[in-house]
């Protein structure tokens, strides 16, 4: 692809270079040829992306002085961001290779153009596949399950019956999309566990990508729904009937206890955890270890922007660390007391004297 092509798809700046130079990928500065791209987003980074033998830098504007005259060089706002789009739209698109031999496809099963399947992946009955999508070895489609285009379902990865993604949806491997929840009724008198209904739906929305070995559960009675543009780290649990907003972020081993809300854009660090019917408002920033009580709501409200929360219960980290320095005081006023009323005896009194 040429600079300028980027340049029409992702905008920013040619200050200076050829428009029609050839690029073919990314890479980082030290290890860059001259048909490959890099960026630049700080003045600590500039001076090794100017240096490379890369082609192509991406910087922020007025971040150096001056540009080597050998290189070409594209002025953007967010250099991150252009080089991440860059890197999508340069990667070779894998072939389709159609149904592999081995491959299990029942025959009501409705695949479109361009769909690959690969060996011992297995698509059930009355399965919807969309138009360039990849199933891949050893993943399992159940029965009714609806994908859509251009999707990659990753090897082993399970979809069970009443599971629907959306377009451009990532699922790696290992993942376990639409299981039964974690629902049971305890009979008093025996104590005895019933499981609760487990019959409702899942609904991954465009554009959202699934980490290995994550577990999201399908409803109870009506949906759980992970909503567009979501990322979800690796050995992520997501309960039954929770609605996660638009864009946001679970990080991995974070867990998610059923019927709970998570707002739109915001952001669970890793090991987070979320009690039953909670929510979690829009743009909320919890950080590792954080945790939501059931039943209980976090937002914003009274909030700086990008202020985190954390602690059981999530609290302002301002707020945790003020706490902690006052409850080390105390402690250490009570170790001194206790020192003081329980101080060894002498060695005359030990003596008797």
């Amino acid at each position: 692809m040429t600079l300028s092509e980027l340049i029409d798809r992702l905008g920013g700046k040619l200050v200076q270079g050829d428009p029609e130079w050839m690029i073919d990928g990314v890479n980082l500065s030290e290890q860059a040829s001259p048909f490959d791209l890099v960026f630049a987003d700080s003045s600590s980074t500039v001076l090794n992306a100017l240096q490379s033998k890369a082609g192509v830098a991406v910087v922020l504007p007025g971040v150096a002085g001056s540009y080597p005259r050998n290189k070409c060089i594209v002025e953007s706002d967010n250099p991150r961001l252009w080089f991440a789009r860059a890197a999508k739209l340069l990667a070779p698109p894998l072939p389709s290779s159609g149904v592999h031999p081995k491959a299990v496809v029942m025959q009501d099963t409705i695949l479109s153009i361009g769909v690959t399947v690969e060996a011992c992946a297995v698509v059930e009955s009355a399965a919807r596949i969309g138009p360039n999508t990849r199933i891949e070895a050893g993943a399992i489609i159940g029965h009714g399950v609806k994908v859509g285009e251009h999707c990659r379902i990753f090897p082993r990865a399970v979809l069970y019956p009443g599971t629907t993604l959306g377009d451009r949806v990532i699922v790696h491997a290992g993942a376990v999309l639409g299981s039964d929840g974690f629902g049971y009724v305890r009979d008093a008198v025996s104590g005895a566990y019933t499981q609760f209904p487990q019959q409702g739906t899942l609904v991954i929305e465009d554009d959202v990508e699934i980490g290995a070995n994550a577990t999201i559960d399908r409803g109870a009675l009506t949906e759980t729904r992970i909503r567009r543009g979501a990322k979800i780290d690796n050995l992520v649990h997501v309960g039954h009937n929770c609605d996660i907003g638009e864009d946001v972020i679970l990080v991995a081993l974070t867990g998610i206890s059923g019927s709970s809300t998570v707002g739109n854009g915001a952001i669970l660090a890793g090991q987070v955890g979320i009690g039953d019917h909670a929510t979690v408002g829009p743009g909320v920033m919890l950080g590792g270890q954080a945790g939501v009580l059931s039943g209980k709501t976090v937002t914003t409200k009274g909030l700086r922007p990008g202020t985190v929360l954390w602690g059981t219960p999530a609290r302002p980290l301002k707020q945790v660390l003020r706490e902690q320095v006052t409850l080390s005081r105390l402690a250490r006023l009570g170790l001194r007391g206790s020192t003081g009323s329980e101080a060894e005896p002498t060695e005359s009194e030990n003596k008797g004297g």
